[in-house]
């Protein structure tokens, strides 16, 4: 999405920086790991199909990305492939005639931490959150969707405590669907729960 392509997204332990082509090596290494294809339900890809994958991701008007940097780690070194971690996306999604509100604009919101030793530090937590609050400022979203495997009890977890509500399971794909309807309190709690600044971004 050329949107978030010059900008990027400061919180207290993470920052998040649009996904250029510089970061395709680093990101198609995580991607060769069969747990990470299991969790984010993704074939492996051939690097140059890794580059047109970024290019798309760039240029959609269906799709926002931003990868993951561990904060301390960037401001250490300056090094952003050392500090990449994971990333966050969001599917802008059509509306569906047979679904009620369907002309609520809709995201759905997906998370990756891909390096096992940056796992278990709520940067995921914080990462989503950026991302939420990015959505409904930036792109007037007003409901979200996060689907995720049934044995992913973390993310569960995560999508509940953040007050998604489950809306749908799928055993032969072994997918939950959650859902969750923005509205002014909760755009609150999101402040609240974290710090953010947007600045500009350059590579």
């Amino acid at each position: 999405m050329r949107l978030n392509e010059n900008l990027k997204i400061v919180g207290t332990n993470v920052i998040l920086v649009p996904y250029e082509s510089k970061h395709v090596e680093k990101y198609h290494q995580w991607m060769q790991s069969e747990e990470l294809q299991e969790l984010t339900a993704s074939e492996p890809l051939l690097q140059e199909e890794e580059y047109q994958m970024q290019k798309s991701w760039r240029e959609d008007d269906d799709k926002c990305t931003f990868l993951i940097l561990e904060r301390a780690q960037f401001e250490q070194n300056g090094d952003e492939i050392a500090a990449l971690i994971g990333d966050t996306n969001i599917f802008l999604q059509s509306d569906d005639p047979e679904e009620d509100d369907s002309n609520l604009k809709t995201g759905e919101i997906e998370i990756m931490i891909a390096e096992k030793v940056a796992r278990g530090k709520r940067y995921g937590w914080e990462s989503t959150l950026l991302m939420l609050h990015f959505g409904i400022k930036q792109l007037q979203l007003r409901r979200y969707k996060a689907i995720t495997k049934d044995s992913n009890c973390r993310a569960m977890q995560m999508f509940g405590k953040m007050g998604f509500r489950e809306i749908k399971r799928v055993p032969v794909f072994k997918e939950v669907t959650f859902e969750k309807l923005v509205d002014d309190e909760w755009i609150a709690w999101i402040e609240r729960e974290v710090s953010l600044k947007i600045e500009p971004y350059r590579s």
